[in-house]
């Protein structure tokens, strides 16, 4: 984890990680195939944006004290 890291950015990275395995455990306990989609479909979105705080991780770490 980056050390300039906004640690608002790191919890909500930890929540959307956590979000992604919810889902993915849903989806594959879900009795119907639209339910499987569904939690599917959850779990890739909360990986987007994970993805993306990652990106935003990376991009507050290289900026220079005082920007």
């Amino acid at each position: 984890m980056p050390d300039g890291e906004d640690p608002t950015t790191r919890e909500l990275r930890i929540r959307q990680a956590e979000r992604e395995a919810e889902e993915r455990r849903q989806a594959d306990r879900s009795p119907s195939d639209e339910e499987t989609e569904e939690h599917e479909r959850r779990a890739d979105k909360a990986a987007y944006l994970r993805e993306k705080l990652e990106e935003r991780a990376d991009a507050e770490s290289d900026d220079p004290p005082g920007a």
